[in-house]
């Protein structure tokens, strides 16, 4: 099951995240089973981090936190805010046909 991690810095973080950013690589590299897509959260300029932004394939939410305690960056207490949610994935589809058999199950509960 996808979870999704979205975190942003703490504003007085200073240097830390590019202190922490080989551990934090590191982790990333040795979990790369787990992690579908992730990067950093990025101003609309590129020039700044912001945050950064995970997405798991992991069973529980428990397993996520697991995920957490460990990870560099939030060991390091980079971040202010961390905000966890199940993801289910629609796009790119996953069965194919997916949106189709959405789409039709929304226009039949519109009529009914």
């Amino acid at each position: 099951m996808p979870y999704m991690i979205y975190c942003m810095d703490r504003t007085d973080a200073g240097d830390l995240r590019q202190r922490t950013r080989a551990a934090h690589l590191d982790y990333m590299i040795t979990h790369s089973e787990q992690v579908l897509y992730g990067g950093p959260l990025q101003s609309d300029d590129g020039l700044r981090v912001l945050g950064s932004l995970m997405v798991l394939d992991l069973a529980h939410r428990i397993d996520v936190e697991a995920f957490l305690k460990k990870e560099p960056y939030a060991c390091a207490q980079l971040f202010s805010e961390v905000r966890i949610a199940r993801l289910r994935q629609m796009v790119p589809e996953d069965p194919p046909g997916l949106l189709m058999q959405e789409l039709a199950r929304e226009r039949k509960s519109m009529t009914a």
